[in-house]
């Protein structure tokens, strides 16, 4: 029998932000937008943080205009100093969509991936310190109210994405057209005027892809001669259907990290989503919009949480498109996902984490939160073993407790309805890919 073991008298820090995304909320659907009521679900969703990559993919947003730096200062060769040079129309709208439905905004500078035949904005800046000074009044109008912006709270800026996605020697690189030391170099230029000009702020990168020798070279750039370069946060990405394999590279990430000094830097673990592989991508799609799908990602939140070397969780991705698990992109109308996300933000409301512990993690996974008298916990049942259908039973040990926890289901019938009532000592019973949100009465 699996055991869950919570003892809400031992918090052991803080629940982070696992349930963060990859882009935002759209208006509506139709004519208008008069169709679709997205931000109500996704307020009540909670949803903390909302990259901006890949957003000018979707016309919703502002598509081709919106976000990347190359749309919002389309001439290079402008006055990066003179208001006129910067098109900030629907960044500032596509921003407010996302504030007002009260998730902050992490900002991604650089440039969505290109898959096509011909790069357009892909290539090295040719100016790598106007890059950085382009990047610097970007964040005035939304920080620093600059060129009729905003105030906006907004502490996460980061250079670039995936400049490791291909090899060294690939032609025509979807990321990044140059190489891995134009890359570092790049990056120091502006790190360093970024983090110079904005010392409150949280400036970090470079959104790796995850290659390790690549990685590896990164760190020893930014710290070659004693110096460290400003490296607020590492983010980084991870695709698969095995919970271990984010938890393995997490290890790997923390520990390179701390090697060459950086013991204070977030890891940032900003694309996950569920991927068998990507020579299956049809039928990884059709789990990331099941409840297959919803269930890994609760797995992969509740295990993020419980070992602590993962500092925040962006879900790529709650735009329109085939890594979509939270929403239908026609209609808008909530997935299981969607469920998935909406649940842990119980926990994340609460605030303080619980000591939480599994006597067996080959398929659960768990997370406790407590504030004051209100009390929760997030049980996750994953597998990868489409053959698996026997339900399990799971003992809950909560000490002396005497509370009693409404259950909420997610499964194939269930959006976290209530299904019952459990304490200290019941016995539940789950089916393989099901989740549960115990809550306390």
């Amino acid at each position: 029998m699996f055991k869950v073991k919570v003892d809400f008298l031992k918090t052991v820090g803080k629940i982070k932000p696992m349930h963060a995304t990859n882009n935002g909320p759209i208006k509506g659907i139709g004519f208008g937008g008069v169709n679709a009521n997205g931000f109500e679900m996704w307020k009540n969703a909670g949803i903390p943080f909302v990259r901006t990559h890949d957003s000018s993919f979707c016309a919703a947003y502002g598509g081709e205009h919106t976000v990347d730096v190359h749309a919002v200062f389309p001439n290079f060769d402008a006055d990066q100093n003179n208001p006129d040079s910067y098109d900030f129309a629907v960044t500032d709208n596509y921003l407010k969509q996302i504030t007002n439905c009260d998730s902050k905004v992490f900002y991604r500078l650089g440039t969505k991936i290109e898959h096509e035949v011909k790069k357009y904005n892909t290539l090295p800046p040719k100016d790598f310190k106007k890059w950085a000074e382009i990047c610097e009044h970007i964040i005035m109008h939304y920080t620093d109210g600059w060129a009729d912006g905003f105030n906006y709270d907004i502490e996460y800026w980061e250079i670039w994405n995936e400049p490791d996605l291909d090899p060294e020697d690939a032609a025509n690189k979807r990321t990044w057209g140059g190489t891995a030391e134009q890359f570092y170099d790049f990056y120091e230029t502006a790190a360093k005027h970024l983090k110079a000009r904005f010392p409150k702020l949280k400036i970090g990168g470079p959104a790796s892809a995850y290659r390790e020798d690549w990685i590896e070279g990164f760190l020893k750039h930014i710290t070659r001669n004693g110096n460290k370069v400003p490296l607020d946060f590492f983010s980084w990405h991870c695709y698969g259907s095995a919970i271990d394999k984010i938890h393995n590279r997490s290890i790997w990430v923390r520990n390179k990290l701390n090697e060459y000094g950086y013991t204070a830097t977030e890891s940032i673990l900003n694309e996950w989503n569920y991927i068998k592989s990507w020579d299956e991508f049809a039928y990884s799609v059709r789990h990331i919009t099941s409840i297959k799908g919803a269930v890994f990602s609760l797995a992969a939140m509740c295990k993020a949480q419980n070992e602590g070397l993962i500092d925040m969780l962006m879900y790529y991705d709650a735009r329109p498109s085939a890594y979509n698990g939270l929403f239908d992109f026609y209609t808008y109308e909530p997935l299981k996902g969607y469920y998935a996300f909406k649940m842990f933000n119980e926990l994340y409301s609460l605030k303080n984490a619980c000591q939480c512990e599994i006597n067996n993690e080959a398929i659960i996974y768990a997370a406790a939160a407590i504030n004051g008298d209100k009390k929760a916990v997030l049980i996750s049942c994953f597998t990868d073993d489409d053959t698996c259908a026997e339900e399990i039973e799971i003992k809950l040990d909560f000490g002396a407790l005497t509370t009693q926890f409404e259950m909420m289901l997610l499964d194939a019938e269930h959006n976290c309805d209530k299904v019952g009532i459990v304490n200290s000592g019941s016995v539940i019973k789950m089916s393989p890919n099901t989740a549960c949100l115990l809550r306390s009465i």
